[in-house]
């Protein structure tokens, strides 16, 4: 009998007139768990309310067939796109690094203004997007997926970004896909977002640049429409720099005032390899310790901790003054920045899908999540790049719980710590948490009385992640 039944059952017997309540704290959902198929398990969590994503690089939370539709409706902006499907070999450059597009990646999508410009060789080695055969058009998806055993790190920082290549130049495609990443959320039961939202790079159709300031108008009027309001979601974004680029300190300057001068911007992130060593941390502390003379309005969420071998980047990440590290892996291995972190100030932002899918761990059992998590320093699930993950918030969720056991408290925990640790003011966070506590209060007084039988109409989102590792799709 479990030990808290125990108790109870004491209780009653020596204080016969005792009324205690019937509930049993939150055993009803490890019942759940043993009780509930698969799928019943994922469809209640994705039906369960949840609190927020807090790192999410919005140009990697497209699904494929998004970017697809995305493309060709942007032709009413004078937007029109190829994509390689051939090469005629006119060039041989060899093998360049992934700082550049390598000539022979296929699948490397342009605009026609880039088109134009090159020589009639390489012309043809494009085909409109619009004209691609249904072989080519899955091929061209299946491009920006890890989704074969063989893919994975290298794959996915190598390639996805640069056969992605002018489309996330686009800012009104990137407005698009705002909005189909904020219904997608809300779908699933967020209630806060905050994306990592580039505002620099962009271009006209014709190939002019667009000032990052400029972008931001762009994102604003269409954040400002009655299809994103209607998600219910709260939002803000973050800017990220490229930590390894020779110019990144320059890159952080226009970043912080960038973020400081524009809504909904609050934050900076440094992203990047981490195993390219001219991106280490204290690479950074004379430019942040300048900008902290002149800046009282940004906040700091670094990536650190991504990567195989020990090292002092979290320690030195802290220094430079983020409340947030994303990842956090390597943590684990540094004894005195772990007791630093429990019950502090600081949060973990972790992505387990991601971090299987780039291959940092090959099994769940070796992950330090539910390390960090039982022993008190802060953590939540995000999702990161879930359109190459092909997999969803709903699914962090479900390797959350059955890898890790979690238990009723800890599910909510996770979501309560994505509200509290989020970058909004402090009456924005209290609001937040009150309605998530709502929600999650009706929705746990649903599950009790029905049981996993109220969770078989399955209309959860069932993308190739879950399917692939977890066997609960349908053939």
């Amino acid at each position: 009998m479990n030990i808290k039944l125990r108790v109870v059952s004491l209780l009653l017997i020596m204080l016969p007139g005792l009324v205690l309540p019937v509930s049993v704290s939150a055993d009803w959902f490890e019942d759940f768990k043993t009780e509930a198929t698969n799928e019943q398990l994922h469809q209640f969590l994705y039906e369960m309310p949840k609190g927020g994503d807090l790192h999410h690089h919005m140009s990697g939370s497209g699904f494929s067939e998004w970017w697809f539709d995305l493309a060709l409706a942007a032709k009413s902006d004078g937007y029109v796109y190829y994509t390689k499907v051939k090469l005629n070999n006119c060039r041989d450059y060899g093998w360049q690094s992934f700082k550049t597009t390598p000539y022979h990646l296929m699948f490397q999508t342009i605009q026609e203004s880039a088109w134009k410009v090159l020589p009639e060789c390489e012309r043809d080695e494009y085909l409109l997007l619009s004209e691609l055969n249904e072989v080519q058009k899955s091929a061209w998806m299946n491009s920006f997926r890890l989704d074969k055993d063989y893919e994975g790190r290298h794959e996915f920082f190598e390639t996805h970004w640069q056969r992605l290549g002018d489309l996330v130049a686009n800012p009104y495609l990137r407005g698009e896909l705002i909005l189909r990443n904020f219904q997608a959320f809300a779908d699933e039961g967020l209630i806060y977002v905050e994306p990592q939202v580039t505002a620099f790079g962009y271009k006209q159709s014709d190939g002019t640049p667009i000032s990052p300031d400029d972008v931001a108008v762009i994102l604003r009027e269409r954040l400002a429409k009655a299809d994103i309001k209607a998600t219910g979601l709260t939002y803000r974004f973050q800017q990220a720099i490229l930590r390894f680029l020779p110019n990144a300190e320059q890159a952080l300057e226009e970043a912080y005032r960038f973020v400081s001068e524009n809504e909904p911007y609050v934050a900076v992130n440094m992203v990047g390899r981490e195993d390219d060593d001219k991106g280490h941390p204290l690479r950074f502390l004379p430019t942040l310790r300048a900008l902290r003379h002149e800046y009282n309005n940004v906040r700091l969420s670094i990536h650190a901790g991504e990567v195989d071998e020990p090292n002092d980047h979290i320690r030195d990440t802290l220094l430079l003054g983020a409340d947030r590290i994303g990842h956090g892996l390597n943590l684990i291995t540094d004894a005195d920045t772990m007791r630093l972190m429990r019950h502090g100030p600081y949060m973990v932002e972790i992505n387990l899908i991601s971090n299987l899918m780039l291959e940092y761990y090959s099994d769940y059992s070796q992950h330090p999540f539910p390390e960090y998590l039982r022993i008190g320093i802060p953590v939540a699930l995000s999702t990161d790049d879930r359109g190459m993950w092909d997999s969803t918030m709903t699914d962090e969720f479900y390797v959350a719980v059955t890898e890790f056991n979690l238990s009723w408290e800890e599910v909510k925990l996770l979501s309560e710590n994505s509200l509290k640790y989020a970058f909004v003011e402090e009456s924005v966070s209290h609001d937040l948490l009150e309605t998530y506590r709502s929600r999650i209060g009706k929705f746990e007084r649903k599950a009790r009385k029905s049981g996993p039988a109220g969770f078989s109409q399955q209309n959860a989102p069932r993308r190739a992640f879950i399917c692939r590792r977890y066997e609960i799709c349908e053939p």
